[in-house]
């Protein structure tokens, strides 16, 4: 029984690793009954990797964040072919959605990834939010709703399971879970009406999975992380929803959790609370040891049942399974190639005011591109090299906050700025910049504030297509 207990309890963790080939612990811990592996833009991503992940185990379950837009893990260098989540909300075109959530799996299943942490089902109801934003899909649940389900179906045609995210919503924050814990202030009558829809709209298309959140909702469990709180998991996703599939952690490691409790504990009381897969974005051999003895000893100890763990092992098996039966669905996908979606549905998405154009090379100056720590650090915003294709000679500055704009000349400027409605500093060095220079063109990457004067370009999203509509639409 000793030897059933590790492996089932290997067979819901999913770590993440250092490197671009498997190391041997990792190796090791896969012909062991590890149940899965999460990649990273850092594992240099391609077929040989997964090829030997899948020769220690061929039933792991291999995911990967590909959102799309800000969050991509496979186009780090260039930016993503497709424009994320909130300009799919712009064009709300639930067609358009499917297509885009279709290459998505399409490239997916190319690589056998077996699932996508996608699409963030959160309603982006605070347009303050630091993590999220551009990520939901809207500020509404009706328009959350339809394209969640719009994205799980285009995915999972594509024979690549998808995942929900972040249960019950973390679209009413102001605090990025990767550094505190976060507290949503609703009622659980708003949680109802505002937050749960997208994710029943979800299950109704059939998602094999859900993401929870490192969230505290007050309103359903005062005093645990949804994460850890067998209210949120089992008796709300669970009983009320009717979510049968496999419910995945978000990364223990973020701070929201992860100063609570050491990595073994936040295992125990996520998995205790009706979890069944813990994602570790980081871990070791050594790391990976302290958890697995934890689930243990948790179990000889009497504080988390065996028939929970095994349960919770099922579902793992089961998605696994699920993605094994959608063979002949990869197969037919993989001719289905529709290049040109992403960057249609970055044009559909693009919003403007005013007349600018641009004739001759700019000097554009990227006012913030520090992103949030679920975005890859490399990820570029790609407006200065889409404008540099179209107008050799294009220059670029980088102004954090706190720097000084540099002096203008002749040339025409271009501010690159990202979620203006969330940086009051951004709108004061907007504001600056259009008192010397009236014809300077603003584009927002983000969530936007309300556009003044001038020309304001609004992609509604960092991608390689984004930027490459808005240079278009500036040079035409």
């Amino acid at each position: 029984m000793s030897g059933d207990l590790y492996r089932l309890a290997r067979t819901v963790l999913h770590p993440g690793f250092e490197g671009t080939s498997a190391p041997d612990w990792l190796r090791r811990a896969l012909g062991e009954g590890l149940g899965g592996v999460v990649l990273f833009a850092r594992n240099a991503i391609g077929a040989g990797l997964i090829r030997e992940l899948r020769a220690e185990n061929p039933d792991v379950v291999i995911a990967i964040d590909e959102e799309g837009g800000t969050v991509t893990r496979l186009e780090v260098e260039d930016g993503s072919s497709f424009p994320g989540n909130r300009a799919l909300g712009v064009a709300d075109d639930v067609h358009l959605t499917e297509r885009v959530g279709r290459q998505i799996g399409r490239m997916l299943a190319g690589l056998d990834i077996t699932l996508d942490y996608a699409p963030s089902a959160d309603v982006n109801a605070d347009p303050a939010n630091p993590v999220i934003g551009v990520r939901s899909f809207g500020p509404t649940a009706e328009l959350v709703s339809r394209h969640t389900a719009a994205y799980v179906r285009g995915v999972q045609g594509a024979g690549v399971a998808a995942c929900a995210k972040h249960f019950p919503g973390h679209g009413d924050t102001v605090t990025d879970s990767h550094l505190a814990l976060p507290t949503v202030h609703a009622s659980r009558e708003l949680i109802e009406e505002r937050d749960l829809p997208p994710f029943r709209a979800a299950i109704e298309a059939g998602v094999r999975s859900i993401m929870s959140g490192h969230l505290l909702v007050p309103a359903l469990d005062p005093s645990l992380p949804a994460t850890l709180s067998r209210t949120v998991m089992t008796e709300l996703l669970r009983g009320e929803l009717g979510f049968d599939g496999m419910l995945v952690t978000d990364a223990i490691e973020m701070r929201a959790v992860a100063a609570m409790f050491p990595p073994g504990e936040i295992a125990v009381h996520a998995l205790d609370a009706g979890v069944d897969a813990i994602c570790v974005g980081l871990t070791d051999e050594d790391g990976l040891r302290e958890i697995v003895e934890a689930v243990v000893a948790a179990v000889r100890e009497g504080r988390l049942a065996e028939d929970r763990l095994a349960q919770a092992a099922a579902r793992v098996r089961e998605l696994s399974a699920w993605y094994a039966g959608q063979a002949e669905s990869r197969a037919k996908v993989h001719g289905d190639v529709d290049e040109e979606v992403g960057l249609d549905a970055a044009r559909r998405a693009l919003t403007t005011t005013g007349t600018g154009r641009l004739e001759r090379a700019p000097l554009v100056v990227e006012v913030n591109t520090r992103l949030n720590k679920a975005i890859d650090a490399d990820t570029p915003t790609g407006v200065s090299a889409a404008l540099t294709a179209l107008l050799p000679g294009t220059a670029r500055l980088r102004l954090e906050q706190g720097g000084e704009l540099p002096p203008f000349d002749d040339r025409p400027v271009v501010l690159v700025v990202h979620d203006a409605a969330r940086h009051p500093w951004v709108r004061e060095t907007i504001a600056r910049a259009q008192a010397e220079r009236p014809d300077a063109i603003v584009v927002d990457t983000g969530v936007p504030a309300p556009a003044g004067s001038g020309t304001h370009v609004h992609t509604h999203g960092i991608s390689r297509v984004s930027a490459q509509a808005a240079a278009e639409w500036l040079v035409r």
